[in-house]
């Protein structure tokens, strides 16, 4: 009985598996938009990036496979463009994506304090999501912001010179 049902569990995984990631109806509208405000469609890469990310949470082989098929370009061409920008996930990322810049103006301004203190206030390293999938904690290069270092970002909100009491006011804030 229980091969039977482990079966039945393996066969629901394979069709579950074999189903084609598609953009859903609002997103085709949005994808026609976005391309049609460019001379060259090509163009729209990073666009429709950010429209991926919004509809399947992260941008993984089968997402750079479908940008590409809308553009008319080699997936390797959106790998290029993945590649170049720390905002995009190529994994499943919890709610809430904290970043924190480690480059050398935060890095000599507390950052790693403040990585430490949220690794310790979170539960996790970094790198990595809290168990109930609602927080991802990341280290990046750098967020751009060097004058009012340290600095890092929740989701696409950028908080700037930061102390962990002034952390741990956002984090109270946002929900956390």
């Amino acid at each position: 009985m229980f091969a039977g049902c482990q079966q039945c569990r393996l066969l629901a995984w394979g069709m579950e598996m074999a189903k084609k990631k598609e953009f859903s109806q609002e997103a085709l509208k949005e994808i026609e938009t976005i391309v049609a405000s460019y001379p060259v469609k090509q163009s729209a890469v990073l666009p429709l990036l950010h429209l991926a990310q919004r509809e399947f949470g992260f941008i993984d082989d089968e997402t750079v496979e479908l940008i590409a098929g809308v553009l008319g370009i080699k997936p390797i061409q959106v790998e290029q463009a993945l590649g170049s920008y720390s905002i995009f996930h190529r994994v499943p990322h919890g709610k809430y994506v904290i970043q924190v810049c480690t480059n050398i103006s935060c890095s000599l301004l507390g950052a790693e304090e403040i990585l430490c203190h949220l690794e310790k206030r979170l539960g996790v390293n970094r790198d990595s999501t809290t168990p109930d999938g609602l927080v991802t904690l990341k280290t990046v290069e750098c967020l751009g912001s060097c004058g009012t270092a340290p600095v890092m970002t929740i989701n696409d909100t950028y908080y700037e010179n930061l102390s962990i009491d002034k952390v741990e006011t956002i984090l109270h804030e946002v929900g956390v």
